[in-house]
């Protein structure tokens, strides 16, 4: 038995070039960003994703705000 998977095309909400759309995000920020991985017990990271999710806030954008309350620009 063979089993047969058709692609559709490419979502056009997806960017062409993707390294591009990064350089371009980059320009929009003020400064140059750095990526920050953290690990957070399951049920803290459901709790925070179902009230971001009964927001409609992102996880990232929460999270910003909390360091910038905490270390603010210092």
């Amino acid at each position: 038995m063979t089993k047969k998977v058709s692609f559709g095309a490419k979502p056009s909400a997806q960017p062409a070039n993707p390294d591009q759309w990064v350089k371009d995000r980059a320009v929009q920020e003020k400064e140059p960003t750095k990526r920050l991985t953290i690990d957070i017990p399951e049920s803290l990271h459901r709790a925070i994703k179902s009230q971001c999710a009964a927001r409609g806030a992102k996880i990232a954008d929460e999270v910003r705000e909390l360091l910038l309350q905490k270390y603010g620009n210092q």
